[in-house]
């Protein structure tokens, strides 16, 4: 019995070529979550004064976003599962443009925090519904593709949006930067709305659990390469900064994130190529390459061409992931892909949290230098457990095919 299953709708056949514009404004939600999520980092001090707080306190607002991410993501995804799926989407937009909007006009500091945790929410369910609302668009020869389409956002706000609201909150102020996010959330819950199908949720019929879900075949195994990948994913990428220090590079970290940047937008778009038939073997590959760059970083972490090299190699390991792995988690669910994506973003954000402290804790205790080595075992673990999901997970052969069997 194959697990990729499409909901039926009376409104709306998946289609049979990718439709570009809907995908597009998954996208765009995506890249609003994301700079939403860091435009406080480069404006810190800005915020600070703004708000009569230190720049520690300041830095708590991106703390209260990831953990409204964390904790909400689950219930608000089983609150809404028999919601039609377009409410939820503009549900989710509309708390961006309500909560960036008090976050520009809050003189207290508590209540910023507060409204940065209900942005986080917003976000925990808009990541929960994406990429299970993009495959449902198209047939599932094409699912790998749309989905690479609907997440292209992230990658693009990972390089860009830190940078890019420091750039802003340098031209406009922070509180009118975080006006800007609040007129494009008008502007995309517009484009949803003219260009979105609007699909049903879950069925009455359905009791499925989150427990459920967990239990299927081959969801915990895609969850555990999940946590590995990217807990080392994030004690490298979090501290960048002190890690190309070793190759005289500080003055260059821009540089390097753009860089890394790029190579995930590259990787995005051969993984959208790839998904559909060689699924696993991309995986496999991916880590297998990030573990060899590890390898790398660890033996010659004071070039600074090996450096650049391999963080281009990294983000070209790293830009299809998401894409991979929610493909994966999204067959095995079936028709629990969006609880058991709303687990992802659980696991997801936990491994961002583990990250920051993991490295940490590295960086205090052995040093930088010591990043690269905690990076090879978990990128070699993620490999064997992936390796092992030969049934199911990350099963053989091409999943348009129906060949992820139970």
């Amino acid at each position: 019995m194959t697990r990729i299953t499409q909901f039926s709708s009376s409104h709306h056949a998946p289609a049979q070529t990718l439709p570009i514009v809907p995908l597009l404004a998954f996208a765009m939600t995506g890249f609003i979550c994301i700079m939403t999520e860091t435009i406080p980092a480069g404006l810190l001090p800005q915020i600070g004064v703004g708000l009569n707080v230190s720049i520690s306190y300041a830095g708590q607002l991106i703390s209260a976003y990831a953990a409204g991410s964390l904790i909400a993501a689950i219930p608000l995804t089983m609150l809404t599962r028999r919601w039609p799926r377009r409410h939820v989407i503009l549900l989710t937009v509309l708390g961006f443009l309500i909560f960036n909007t008090l976050t520009a006009l809050s003189d207290n500091y508590l209540l910023t925090l507060f409204v940065r945790f209900m942005a986080g929410a917003s976000a925990g369910l808009a990541w929960s519904l994406l990429a299970g609302y993009a495959r449902r668009l198209v047939v599932p020869a094409l699912q790998g593709r749309a989905m690479a389409i609907a997440m292209v956002g992230t990658p693009i706000a990972l390089s860009l949006g830190v940078p890019l609201g420091t750039w802003m909150g340098n031209l406009l102020g922070w509180r009118l930067t975080f006006g800007v996010m609040s007129v494009l959330s008008l502007l995309l819950m517009g484009w949803i709305l003219l260009s979105v199908p609007n699909l049903p949720g879950q069925s009455e019929k359905s009791s499925l659990s989150v427990k459920k879900v967990l239990f299927m075949p081959g969801v915990r195994s895609v969850l555990a390469v999940v946590m590995v990948w990217m807990l080392a994913h994030n004690i490298l990428y979090t501290y960048i900064s002190p890690f190309v220090a070793q190759a005289g590079l500080t003055a260059r970290v821009d540089l390097v994130l753009l860089t890394f940047g790029l190579a995930a937008l590259i990787g995005i778009f051969i993984t959208g190529r790839l998904v559909e038939r060689f699924l696993r073997r991309t995986v496999l590959l991916s880590l297998g390459v990030f573990a060899l760059t590890a390898l790398a970083f660890a033996i010659a972490s004071a070039s600074p061409v090996v450096i650049f090299c391999g963080v281009a190699v990294w983000g070209l390991t790293f830009g299809g992931a998401a894409t991979l792995l929610q493909t994966a988690l999204a067959d095995a669910a079936a028709e629990g892909a969006d609880i058991a994506l709303s687990l992802n973003v659980v696991i997801w954000n936990t491994a961002i949290a583990l990250g920051g402290l993991v490295g940490g804790l590295i960086l205090s205790q052995s040093g930088a230098q010591y990043f690269s080595w905690v990076v090879l075992m978990l990128a070699l673990l993620g490999y064997l457990i992936a390796s092992r999901a030969t049934k199911n997970g990350f099963p053989k052969g091409h999943r348009q095919h129906g060949s992820a069997a139970v």
